[in-house]
Parts: structure tokens; sequence; C-alpha cells
């Protein structure tokens, strides 16, 4: 008599998220599969190739780029793309100021919150009826509330009191005309098994997510604020060279680095086993306010 197979906890992950691609792909006419570059839609990309390959992806590659990303993520992002062969969509919140759908009110304020406007006027330039990213419940107590078909309203908008039940990991796609879905393939993944599946697949990442110096200003409340021609020295304060890498990569002005001497994934999985300080609360200097919570912006049609 032969044995059930038991899969491992990262085998089961993995099985659950291509699970929920073809999903995507069986039950929308028009996704798309946000890409940043960064570690978490790396791991969605070899995800899609393990659901689909030999053939191309069912869906294009987005990203929404603010003007003020770190320049080795963008090249490393167009790279990726480019290595797989698949389409590669970038707007601009650039763009969307220019015609005036962003209005800042200061040229240096964080773009970060600012995404949602380009990031739906992409959705309806392209029609897409599903939006994939790589957010997981484990990062911000609002993504713990999201389902993995996370349903959109004509505006956009999220309200978590407006969701579908997911029994029995049967998903709802159903939507009528000016309505989306976002997908959440890796909703029940954490930050550990994030570095885990990056180490045993040995992806490569951006030069960025290692232990590097670079000069950062230290905050009040502790965090690290990079020095950059975006985010200068603070009047009166002094900034100091430090050993630093990045768990989180987003907008230069609002992500910030940690101290860290991880210069392998597997000195970062060591590191992330063992820290007590959450992925975001550690390096996202923009959850910080009401205004820019992530259930706010998320209500406003964010990632």
């Amino acid at each position: 008599m032969t044995m059930p197979q038991t899969l491992t906890h990262l085998e089961a992950l993995e099985s659950e998220a291509i699970h929920i691609l073809r999903e995507v792909a069986g039950q929308c006419s028009n996704p798309a599969l946000l890409f940043s570059g960064g570690k978490d839609s790396l791991v969605l990309l070899r995800l899609a190739e393990k659901a689909f390959r030999p053939g191309r992806f069912p869906f294009p590659l987005v990203h929404i780029d603010t003007g003020h990303n770190y320049p080795e993520v963008l090249a490393f992002r167009d790279r990726r793309a480019a290595e797989l062969g698949e389409r590669l969509i970038v707007r601009t919140l650039d763009e969307s100021i220019a015609k005036g759908r962003i209005v800042l009110r200061n040229p240096n304020e964080s773009r970060n919150r600012h995404q949602s406007v380009t990031l739906l006027d992409t959705q309806e330039e392209f029609k897409f009826d599903c939006l994939i990213g790589g957010a997981r419940r484990d990062e911000e107590k609002a993504r713990a509330k999201e389902r993995i078909f996370s349903f959109r309203d004509e505006f956009g908008q999220w309200d978590p009191k407006n969701q579908r039940p997911e029994l029995w990991n049967l998903y709802n796609a159903r939507i009528h005309p000016g309505e989306h879905l976002r997908a959440f393939p890796i909703s029940n993944w954490t930050e550990l098994d994030v570095w885990q599946y990056i180490e045993e697949e040995g992806l490569e990442l951006p030069s960025i997510y290692f232990a590097h110096e670079r000069e950062v200003v230290v905050l009040s409340g502790g965090a690290l604020l990079p020095v950059t021609d975006l985010t200068p020295v603070p009047t009166g304060a002094v900034s100091v060279r430090k050993m630093v890498r990045f768990r989180t990569v987003g907008d230069i002005s609002c992500t910030a680095p940690v101290l860290s001497g991880a210069r392998t994934v597997a000195d970062i999985v060591k590191e992330t086993a063992t820290t007590e300080i959450t992925e975001r609360g550690a390096t996202r200097l923009d959850d910080q306010t009401s205004e820019a919570s992530m259930e706010q912006r998320k209500k406003e049609g964010y990632f």
C-alpha cells in the first residue's frame, strides 16, 4: 500500500499559491500581476513559472512607479521581466501629476499614499478585472482582514465588511461591470516563509536586500532615514555610516533600512527567525500616521 505523500510547510504554501494563480487565470478574463522587483513579487514570479510554464503567463506584469523608487530595484525589475520574456507595463505617478490627477501639497512629500490614483487609472485603462499582488496577512493588521480574493467596488474601494466567504478554498471571482478583484496568493505566508522559499529556490534579488554600508540618520524613534537626494539630512541632525539592509523595498521617502550584517539569504533567514520587530513596523515610516494608515489607503484603492 502506497502511503500518501506529506507536503512540507513550504510545499503546502507553494501548492496553495499555485492553485490560487490558476483560479485567477481560469475565472478572470483579463488579470495582471503587480511586479515591483521586490522580494514578494519575485516569489510570485517563481510561483507563476511553476503554475504556467512552459507556456507564457496568462497575464502581463504591471508596476506603479512612484518616481521615487530605488534605481537598483527598477533596473532589476526590468532585467527580470526581460529574462522571463513577459510583458511589463509601467505607469508612473509623474504621468498622473502631469495630468492633474494627483496634486501634491509639496514637492517633497511621500508619494506612497498617492499610488492608488495611478493604480486605479491603470486598471481602468487596460480593463483589468483582477490584480494579483504579493501582500501577506502577517505584514500589517489591515492586511490581515483581507480575503485571498479581495472584492473592490466600481470606485476601486475596499470595504472590509463587504467581502466574500472563502470556505474550503473555494473562490468567487464573479463581478459586475466596473468592479474588480485583488488576488493575494501568498496571503498565508510569513516574512520568514518568503525568505526560506527564496533560499530554497535560489532566487536572485536586488542588492539592497543584503547588508551594505549606507549613510543614514538615526531618527528619534530609532528608525533609520537613508540619506538621498530625496531624503537629505534633516536640519540639526547628523548622519552616520552604518551597515544596513532593507527588509522591504518601496518609495525612498518612506522606506527605512535596518541595521544588519546579513550578506547572504541564509544570513537573512537566521536574522528574520530571531527578530522581534515586524517587517513594516521596522521599515515603513508612512505607516505611523493615521492619515496614511494602511487601512485608510486600502479603502481608497491601495494595493
